[in-house]
């Protein structure tokens, strides 16, 4: 590692994690962006998509792992479940709350890059750090790490309905009351190719039931039903809010 200071990584370990690194490499290369290693060829060789690949595997399995046992829910309900655990939302959220953002090594152009790809290299990294605490302490280090971190999170998840798809959830509920489905269009479009923000009407009929904004089309289709959603709410208490 060329010098570099090892210890806020093993002091992150034993603070967040729970154990010390006895290979530390392993925390360091999960908090490494590849830009960051574009930018330090020299010095520098391996990121955190390796590992990443492998705590995705992990934390799916844990997540799958977990509902199976603890739920007679079917399959389709289930999978809604674990989709709303371990989306990049999710697992960035974690990441945020666990600090990671001070000690992922990234490049100077990644550091001023947009909330969005914020978040996703910070999920990014959970999943690499996952990888690595597997690698390093096994199933069972891997498993707390995510009920603590990810599965702790259900029970509010399943409290709020936050794990409907909106879109989904929004066309069971305009065909119930309205005996429509519902229509999305593009209104706006602003900013560079590689950065847009879309803006996205939803319809109901004739009616225009919400607006949604997002970095692409799904997002903004999602936060448009979502705020048809809170529209069908006022007018039916039974509409779930997400």
């Amino acid at each position: 590692m060329s010098g570099m200071p090892t210890a806020p990584y093993q002091d992150f370990a034993k603070q967040h994690l729970g154990f010390e690194f006895n290979n530390i490499q392993l925390l360091v290369t999960a908090l490494t962006h590849r830009s960051y290693v574009n930018e330090h060829k020299k010095s520098v060789s391996e990121h955190n998509e390796r590992l990443e690949f492998l705590g995705d595997a992990v934390l799916e399995l844990i997540v799958t792992d977990y509902l199976f046992k603890n739920y007679e829910e079917p399959e389709g309900v289930l999978t809604s479940w674990r989709a709303s655990l371990v989306r990049t939302e999710s697992i960035g959220a974690a990441g945020d709350r666990l600090g990671y953002e001070p000690l992922v090594r990234m490049s100077k152009g990644e550091k001023h890059g947009s909330d969005r790809a914020r978040q996703q290299i910070l999920a990014n990294a959970f999943e690499a750090v996952t990888g690595a605490i597997y690698l390093e302490a096994g199933y069972d280090k891997a498993e707390k790490f995510i009920h603590d971190n990810i599965i702790s999170k259900l029970p509010s998840i399943l409290e709020s309905g936050s794990w409907r798809d909106p879109k989904s959830y929004l066309q069971e509920v305009s065909q119930r009351i309205d005996g429509h489905t519902p229509l999305y269009k593009v209104v706006d479009e602003t900013g560079p190719d590689h950065d847009k923000i879309f803006t996205l009407n939803v319809l109901v009929g004739k009616k225009l039931m919400g607006e949604g904004r997002g970095p692409s089309k799904q997002s903004a289709q999602q936060e448009a039903a979502k705020a048809a959603l809170d529209s069908y709410k006022k007018l039916d208490k039974t509409v779930q809010l997400i």
